[in-house]
């Protein structure tokens, strides 16, 4: 690493080491619309880009994954100068197997997703050949008969990180969004494979054929029914796992992108649930922890549904886009960035979040 990336790295240093208890610091008059607070965001990424094209660490290959999609939403094309450094710099990690992450690494699933992405929405025709590759090693990836599973396995269908022993919903979200961007439609073997595992992550009797599926019955999700279950906000005293809004959204984020009909039951069960606890102040059974993670599938999840205004169970209407304008204004820090206070899922490093936030603010501009 030289000086210069050094000197650049340190802000994000300083923060990590001081607890992230960082007010937001935006000047007030400084303009709070959707497309100024964006620019902001996106100032701050190209800025902290270090001449490698990497941000924060060079071995966290998913936050330049997140940082380079985020410029790429965000309406900045392949030809910009930070874009196709972010690209070349997770296409230095390609490997043999057709994957693309780190030495080592434990969340190949994640990384290779996000590479994806970045080169589906950079130049598809370019990266065919990478695309279809990674593609293939994604599908390598699910589990399914592959690891010598049936249908009836709580595992089947999904997508983890590799250290544990099962998936995950937060992995399987990626999966089906990038599946998507590669080509995949809604009768794809994988996708619907990966369906079935995002339904018995949903608390929905009727829908949900594990033992979890009854015991909430209130149309949110939880991170996992696999090897015993586990969700992030804990258990209800009968063995329920408690439904939250990252995962609630990431699951309705999931078949509205593998093409489930709006008015499906599981949809409707799940867009329900997000009515009941429309907020933005916190990740809602989370409270501050996987706020800005919380945000963008917020954001591609309204912006799929098609639906501009939300009305919750008092009767008010809430304009989704201009409330979450809002909340990442306040939050927005002088220098662009954006950072959580609560540092739990990287969420104290200011390139990842931001890159979140760039990522829903793009969906409140460009839908």
């Amino acid at each position: 690493m030289s000086l210069s990336q050094l000197v650049r790295l340190l802000p994000c240093l300083a923060v990590a080491s001081a607890g992230f208890a960082v007010a937001p610091t935006v000047h007030a008059d400084e303009p709070r619309d959707a497309a100024s607070v964006l620019a902001r965001g996106v100032t701050f990424l190209k800025e902290t880009q270090t001449d490698e094209g990497w941000w924060s660490l060079p071995d966290r290959i998913g936050f330049t994954g997140v940082a380079t999609v985020a410029l790429l939403e965000a309406g900045l094309t392949a030809d910009d100068p930070a874009v196709a450094k972010g690209l070349a710099y997770l296409l230095r990690h390609r490997r043999p197997d057709g994957g693309i992450y780190g030495d080592g690494s434990s969340h190949r699933n994640y990384e290779t997703c996000l590479a994806v992405l970045a080169m589906t929405q950079a130049d598809a025709d370019r990266y065919r050949d990478e695309i279809a590759a990674a593609d293939a090693f994604l599908r390598g990836l699910q589990w399914d008969e592959g690891e010598g599973l049936t249908s009836a396995d709580y595992s089947f269908g999904g997508a983890g990180y590799g250290r544990h022993a099962r998936p995950d919903m937060s992995n399987t979200q990626f999966l089906v969004e990038a599946l998507r961007s590669a080509g995949a439609g809604p009768d794809d073997e994988a996708m619907q494979n990966a369906l079935l595992f995002v339904a018995r992550t949903q608390n929905l009797e009727g829908s949900n054929d594990t033992k979890f599926g009854a015991k909430i019955d209130d149309g949110g999700f939880y991170y996992t029914p696999a090897a015993g279950g586990e969700s992030k906000a804990g258990v209800t005293p009968n063995g329920g796992l408690r439904s939250y809004a990252s995962m609630t959204y990431a699951g309705l984020k999931s078949f509205l992108y593998a093409g489930v009909d709006a008015d499906d039951r599981r949809v409707r069960a799940a867009a329900e649930w997000a009515r009941r606890n429309y907020r933005l102040d916190e990740n809602p059974g989370m409270g501050l922890q996987g706020l800005y993670y919380y945000y963008q599938v917020f954001a591609k999840a309204h912006a799929a549904l098609g639906e501009p205004l939300v009305i919750t169970p008092d009767g008010r209407a809430h304009d989704w886009r201009q409330d979450l304008v809002t909340e990442l204004a306040n939050r927005q820090r002088a220098d662009g960035s954006w950072i959580n206070a609560a540092d739990r899922w990287y969420e104290g490093d200011p390139a990842l979040v931001t890159g979140y936030a760039v990522l829903a603010l793009s969906k409140c501009v460009t839908e």
